[in-house]
């Protein structure tokens, strides 16, 4: 047996009918702070500060190494590789 049940809903009705939080007030101050800080960069003419919304920074990246570091230690250690050797046991 084969049941379909089609509902004409808008998505905030479903969310409301589901329970969920209605997020849409935070989401518009996020946007706006996003387009205020945008905005500012472009009127200073500093493409650096723009850039700095897509581009992380060296502390970023160190971040980023070091999480990959782990990651690798992690799976090293879990085939049997110990650090400094290239033999598994």
């Amino acid at each position: 047996m084969k049941v379909t049940i089609e509902i004409d809903a808008t998505p905030q009705e479903m969310r409301t009918m589901m329970g969920l939080p209605n997020i849409e007030p935070m989401q518009q101050e996020i946007i706006e702070k996003i387009r205020e800080k945008t905005l500012a960069s472009i009127d200073a003419n500093d493409p650096t500060q723009l850039m700095k919304f897509f581009i992380p920074t060296s502390e970023q990246f160190k971040s980023v190494e070091s999480l990959q570091a782990s990651f690798w230690e992690a799976m090293a250690k879990s085939m049997g590789f110990t650090a400094g050797s290239k033999d598994s046991k």
